[in-house]
């Protein structure tokens, strides 16, 4: 049976971001946050040879994780994460043509964005998912009253600056999911780091529950 993003986003509600990361080190480090229970995985695009990292990642996780790139700001680029095998696509501002495009392919788009504004315009391009960034910069009251006007059916990722001391604030104020970059994953951490961090923030999840 297929998987539900959704389910996997609500139910592991940690997005990996390996910003920096190299295809020779994907798989090693996905085994570990897959077995912590981090279940969604992005590469940004910036990252060295992006695109082979992303096929890497389908061809071993694609079945059981949702996996994707970020920093993703042209059209192409999605149809080459779609031609890798990725599923998920994250962006770090509202692009409409990326969410179509996106759509079209059968692909999750989650558009990043600031403002009420920002948040429609994505919505009305089609996406059901969003990033809120910067997360720690905007703070979780804002994030409280711009949610109040949003859609029921609208999932928010919050993503800037969450570590696991603030990971259960953000998650109360009624976000879908946290994606954690830097304080989860920087090029050359040791694995044994890597999985103590990764238990931290799946430990701080569920403390949030």
């Amino acid at each position: 049976m297929p998987f539900d993003p959704l389910q996997l986003l609500t139910q592991h509600p940690v997005v990996a971001i390996l910003r920096g990361i190299r295809p020779n080190e994907i798989l090693d480090v996905s085994e570990v946050l897959v077995a912590e229970g981090i279940r969604v995985i992005e590469v940004p695009l910036n990252s060295p040879d992006p695109y082979t990292s992303i096929r890497l990642l389908c061809e071993r996780f694609g079945n059981t994780c949702l996996c994707g790139a970020g920093t993703v700001v042209t059209v192409e680029q999605v149809e080459q994460v779609h031609q890798a095998g990725g599923k998920l696509i994250v962006a770090p501002n509202t692009d409409p043509d990326i969410i179509r495009r996106s759509l079209e392919l059968g692909m999750i788009p989650v558009p990043g964005f600031n403002t009420p504004t920002e948040a429609y315009q994505a919505i009305h391009a089609g996406a059901t998912y969003l990033k809120v960034f910067p997360a720690t910069s905007i703070g979780p009251d804002y994030f409280k009253s711009i949610s109040a006007i949003l859609p029921t059916n609208v999932g928010v990722v919050a993503t800037g600056g969450i570590n696991p001391e603030n990971i259960c604030d953000w998650l109360k104020m009624g976000v879908t999911a946290v994606g954690i970059g830097g304080d989860l994953y920087q090029p050359g951490v040791a694995l044994e780091e890597l999985q103590q961090k990764a238990q931290a923030l799946v430990t701080a999840t569920i403390r949030a529950q």
